[in-house]
């Protein structure tokens, strides 16, 4: 077997960092084998290297190598281009297709950014993992296959298989082996070594003298964050060798190409709130409103009841579990056949009390409310309700909620009283 330097510099691979060479090493060791590999790693930290390393090292290295993006291609479209498709499948299958997976048998098929695959797909990849076996879009027809899959992905597996977005079972099937990649910024001895060798790369390519940094400029490179990894890197180094006249780039001149990230402290990220969380609210929400129908349309059988019928007492002892249903209980008093006929007739503010220009002898009540406290007590009664209406200037909600009873009892009183 080849040393890892050998395959680093075969493979175009700069960096002498521990963790890089562990993430190689094991490259090396899985490849004569067929088991499958999931490899790990932020956004462009190199992730497709591993693969070409897995292939080139294998007895498949003269069968076909085909890298797919599953996240670039349309949902609707990728069980075709995976497994193929037959004549009049769907809406402009003009002819039979095959499959990346037809097409490579016998070789190995790198499935980037393995994540992003819809749940139908993952069970027919399942499917292949386990026996060999896959059946073209309209076709019933079983075929056979022998392809060595290598996945990679920058998405949480275990986030994403919490929120039923990838299957377990197809997890621990891709991920018989894990490589990981480490981010730009965990390889600090790497990144000067990758700028120098990305500057005489696009040097000799635009036939231009190569740019040098200053020692100042080196040290912000070291400190800069790298969230886009050496993909990043390369795109900078690319920037400043074709725009600066001067060859030579300082801190400053450095400073300009570089985006502000903000600060380098970790962020605390709220995740507690899952989708889930989101979905239950929405059914509390619509159980409420819906409720809150129900109520009023029983509010307005009621109301109609009470309309059409010319004695309140025969409604109240007949729609006796539809009032309660309504109001429920009251601490001060139970609801009474009062009530209702003050909302079937209505009220003229929603705010403020004006006395009712309509003689009292007009509604006809089903029974006298019992009076319990002395005559005295009566007086007092009074007067605090009058008090309160005058500084309140007549509106019933502030009165009662200063009172201490419900607006509904206020008006009651109102009434009792002859205010």
């Amino acid at each position: 077997m080849e040393s890892i330097q050998a395959t680093k510099q075969r493979f175009g691979i700069i960096g002498n960092d521990a963790k890089l060479n562990r993430s190689i090493e094991k490259a090396m060791q899985v490849a004569p084998t067929d088991i499958s590999v999931l490899v790990t790693g932020e956004s462009g930290v190199g992730k497709e290297s591993i693969p070409k390393i897995i292939h080139q090292l294998s007895h498949r290295k003269h069968g076909k190598y085909i890298a797919v993006n599953c996240g670039a291609i349309p949902e609707g479209t990728i069980d075709s281009e995976l497994f193929g498709h037959e004549k009049g499948a769907f809406t402009g299958a003009t002819q039979t297709r095959s499959g990346y997976f037809e097409v490579a048998d016998g070789g190995t098929i790198f499935l980037d950014e393995v994540g992003e695959l819809p749940l139908t797909t993952q069970v027919r990849l399942l499917r292949v993992l386990e026996n060999g076996e896959f059946i073209k879009v309209g076709s019933s027809q079983v075929q056979k296959t022998n392809v060595r899959i290598v996945a990679a992905t920058n998405v949480n597996m275990f986030e994403a298989i919490k929120k039923e977005k990838f299957r377990e079972d197809l997890y621990y099937r891709l991920s018989t082996v894990e490589i990981h990649l480490p981010p730009l910024r965990e390889r600090k001895e790497d990144i000067h070594l990758l700028f120098r060798k990305f500057a005489s790369d696009f040097a000799l390519k635009y036939k231009m003298p190569t740019i040098k940094l200053t020692d100042d400029a080196v040290v912000v490179l070291l400190k800069y964050r790298w969230s886009g990894n050496v993909r990043q890197l390369r795109n900078i180094a690319e920037q400043i060798s074709v725009l600066e006249q001067n060859r030579t780039i300082n801190a400053s001149t450095l400073e300009g190409y570089l985006p502000n990230e903000g600060s380098n402290l970790p962020a605390v990220v709220n995740t507690s709130k899952s989708e889930s969380d989101f979905s239950n609210e929405r059914e509390i929400l619509y159980k409420v409103l819906f409720d809150m129908k129900s109520d009023i349309n029983d509010l307005k059988k009621l109301t109609m009841e009470l309309m059409k019928s010319g004695s309140g007492k025969d409604v109240q002892k007949d729609q006796e579990g539809l009032i309660q249903k309504i109001y429920g209980e009251e601490d001060e008093e139970d609801v009474t056949i009062e009530d209702l006929e003050i909302l079937a007739i209505g009220e003229k503010s929603e705010d403020s009390f004006e006395p009712s220009a309509e003689p009292q002898d007009k509604y006809h009540f089903a029974e006298e409310i019992e009076e319990e406290e002395t005559l005295s007590l009566q007086d007092k009664e009074l007067e605090l309700i009058k008090k309160s209406l005058e500084r309140h200037e007549g509106k019933r909600k502030l009165a009662a909620a200063e009172l201490g009873i419900s607006e509904r009892t206020l008006y009651r009183k109102i009434k009792q009283y002859d205010l």
